[in-house]
């Protein structure tokens, strides 16, 4: 089943201008010392000891004394029998089709997660294209829920009427703790790793939305410097109504890609946990 066309963003093909993840150096330093010590008696003078009367050795015999001839030992050496024990060999598990990568890519995710619960949270079908459609959308500043791999929370988003005012509820703010949590605490290296394993698939579902000029690699990190360019707002947030939608009053926040915007509906904190997620990954995949 190819992407349906209508989920994605106008696509936009500029190229990244590279990954601003520092390279960490590690210096191991290793000091080793030795010491010794003199010990003196003191203001007293040694004691001294009595001479030791020295023995003369008996004098040699002129004729050699005769001994019986000692047979000599032969020692045999017997060589050791090395055994060589082979290295186990590295099972690497095939890759499926991508037309048929669902419960792969959905049991390596569930892998990845370490016993978070992220299963309820899978869309099952057709995960590495939704995946890709997603992120190229997002490296677009566009969020469209349809091409999400992960359905959406449950709560709803909640306004607060104050002085005939309308603001943004934090409470609406932990509506995305679940997503912001298992982000933040999932095992960098073990992300990194799966991301790595499953890059086949995705390159595969990429060339499928026709780019010729970037890698799925670099569309990923042009959707990481997009989510890393919102801003943190920790101020209360006014909006105004239109319709049955919710807009910001402050024009510049509602200029912002719907990304961007969205990343400042998570509240601040869980924008903290994203960015900083996303730091260390780009870090990692900078190694």
């Amino acid at each position: 089943m190819q992407v349906n066309q209508n989920d994605r963003a106008t696509p936009q093909s500029s190229r990244a201008s590279g990954s601003n993840a520092g390279v960490i150096g590690i210096t191991i330093a290793v000091l080793l010392a030795a010491a010794g010590y003199f010990y003196f008696s003191g203001d007293k003078e040694p004691e001294v000891e009595a001479p030791i009367p020295v023995q003369l050795p008996e004098p040699m015999p002129e004729q050699p004394i005769e001994q019986e001839p000692i047979e000599e030992v032969i020692v045999e050496v017997i060589e050791p029998t090395i055994i060589e024990t082979p290295e186990p060999e590295v099972v690497v598990e095939p890759l499926p089709a991508l037309t048929e990568s669902d419960d792969f890519v959905a049991q390596k995710t569930i892998d990845m997660a370490d016993g978070m619960t992220i299963e309820p949270l899978l869309v099952k079908k057709d995960i590495a294209r939704q995946f890709v459609v997603f992120v190229d959308n997002m490296a677009q500043g566009e969020v469209i829920h349809k091409a999400s791999p992960l359905k959406g929370p449950k709560d709803k988003f909640t306004v607060s009427e104050i002085t005939n005012k309308t603001y943004l509820n934090p409470d609406s703010y932990h509506r995305y703790d679940l997503y912001a949590n298992m982000v933040s605490d999932m095992n960098d290296e073990q992300l990194i790793n799966t991301y790595k394993e499953l890059m086949p698939i995705f390159d595969e579902a990429f060339a499928e939305l026709g780019y010729s000029d970037m890698s799925f690699d670099e569309r990923m990190q042009q959707a990481f410097e997009m989510i890393l360019s919102a801003p943190i707002i920790e101020d209360p947030i006014e909006l105004s109504s239109i319709s049955v939608n919710y807009q910001f009053v402050d024009p510049k926040l509602e200029a912002l890609p719907n990304v961007q915007k969205f990343m400042v509906r998570m509240g601040p904190d869980n924008s903290r946990k994203i960015k900083t997620a996303i730091r260390k990954l780009q870090q990692q995949m900078a190694n």
